[in-house]
């Protein structure tokens, strides 16, 4: 999917993958209920993939030798959706609040068929304030608004990351004792730690509106909540498990 990703991109078909498979907000005009499965397969940039399957190939090969391919690939998917379900429910409850601040369904239904028939781009931004202005929503707070739900709309949560991050809690609680190596610098620490702390960075980064960080840090910790909260069920109902 990486792969067609770059081929439709770069030989100018006119199809962005991305934007199609990858997961949109609840309530805006782009989102499609099979992108709830289909985001995890689309990836945004050769760092982005290469990081995720990495991590992939180091624990998740481990963890399907040890549970079977069975129970490896529900917790994977429940991961996954856990993640996309936490994230789209946080920004839906945003997309409602900028709906409010419009307050006119009329509006909404125009911006809604500019969304679905324009690229995104600044012209685009433009024009739906444009009409927007046109339409009756003149202060700078409906604008701001607009704005806001324009780029949401458009931008879509993609990667296997929440997935990851589930696997990732998953293997801190059967081995938290685990010495695993940071790179830089290398330091030895245990899972317990190194995975713990990455877990705390990432619930403390989405409290954050950092300027440039279009990391989904939202979709990161729902899957690891998800992977945790299955481990500790199968290891309570069964007594072999690890």
């Amino acid at each position: 999917m990486f792969l067609l990703t770059l081929f439709f991109e770069y030989q100018g078909h006119g199809v962005d993958l991305g934007s199609l498979l990858g997961a949109h907000y609840f309530g805006t005009p782009l989102f499609q209920p099979y992108q709830l499965v289909t985001h995890f397969f689309m990836h945004g940039g050769f760092l982005h993939i290469f990081m995720n399957m990495y991590i992939l190939v180091m624990f998740g090969s481990f963890l399907e030798r040890l549970w079977g391919a069975k129970r490896y690939f529900i917790l994977y998917v429940a991961a996954a959706l856990g993640s996309v379900l936490l994230y789209n429910f946080v920004g839906y409850i945003q997309i409602l609040e900028y709906k409010n601040i419009i307050g006119s369904n009329e509006i909404m239904a125009g911006v809604n068929g500019l969304i679905r028939e324009r690229s995104y781009s600044l012209e685009t931004i433009n024009e739906i304030r444009q009409y927007v202005f046109e339409h009756g929503a003149t202060s700078m707070n409906q604008l701001d608004a607009i704005t806001e739900y324009t780029i949401k709309s458009y931008t879509p949560m993609v990667g296997a990351s929440g997935a990851i991050f589930g696997l990732l809690a998953a293997f801190a609680i059967l081995f938290p004792n685990t010495e695993l190596m940071l790179i830089f610098p290398p330091i030895p620490l245990k899972a317990k730690w190194l995975i713990g702390g990455y877990f705390l960075l990432e619930v403390y980064s989405s409290f954050q509106n950092n300027v440039g960080d279009n990391v989904a840090h939202l979709a990161h910790v729902g899957g690891a909540i998800v992977g945790a909260i299955m481990v500790l069920i199968w290891r309570k109902k069964g007594k072999n498990f690890y």
